[in-house]
């Protein structure tokens, strides 16, 4: 009997958004419900990936080398880490994938959609995320506990208008998508978010489970 596939899942949001305080928590009630889940991180998830996240994080760049190192990372971890789980039957539980790239570079730096589009269907035409959850607040929220955090990268020292641009990107891959992703106020507690968030695990596990 072939080996079935793992689950691939990400988490989406604006610098502030709150979506990594709940990675931890996700790999752990996933764990706790039998699930061999990989968590891992855009850009990243590799040690290729990760040099490249430091330079884009810090380096000044134009947008089009920016975009590209973007997917170079994700060439990498799509075809080192991402697929090879998947195959084995594991979950993957991803801090930001494609969709980053069309809220930030897409939006944010206003590159539009048409060259991302050309770069994803290039590098994983056929690898989507199966659930994505986009968490939501509103900029000065985002911001504020931005300014709480810790030294921020040159992403996060953005103006309002690109953070603007950004949500509003993301926004429209969840009306473009509305079977995979799933919006999350985030800024309600983290009690009620993981309340939501546990109901959608479980969903996606009597399917999984019954496919």
């Amino acid at each position: 009997m072939a080996q079935k596939k793992g689950l691939f899942l990400t988490l989406e949001g604006l610098d502030g958004a709150g979506k990594s305080t709940h990675v931890p928590w996700l790999v752990e009630e996933l764990s706790r419900r039998n699930v061999d889940v990989l968590n891992t991180r855009e850009p990243g998830g590799t040690p290729l990936g990760e040099q490249l996240r430091q330079i884009l994080l810090h380096q000044p760049m134009t947008l089009k080398a920016e975009t590209l190192l973007m997917f170079a990372a994700r060439a990498e971890h799509v075809e080192t880490v991402i697929r090879p789980a998947l195959d084995q039957g594991r979950w993957v539980l991803c801090d930001r994938f494609t969709d980053a790239t069309f809220a930030y570079q897409g939006g944010g730096r206003q590159l539009g959609g048409a060259a991302v589009n050309v770069l994803e269907s290039w590098l994983h035409p056929d690898l989507q995320p199966d659930c994505t959850w986009f968490f939501d607040v509103p900029l000065n929220v985002a911001r504020e506990r931005l300014a709480q955090s810790r030294d921020l990268d040159r992403f996060e020292q953005e103006g309002a208008d690109f953070f603007e641009r950004t949500r509003a990107a993301y926004h429209l891959r969840a009306r473009e998508f509305p079977n995979r992703v799933k919006v999350v106020d985030s800024a309600r507690s983290i009690a009620d978010i993981q309340a939501e968030l546990v109901g959608q695990v479980d969903d996606l596990l009597v399917r999984w489970r019954s496919a």
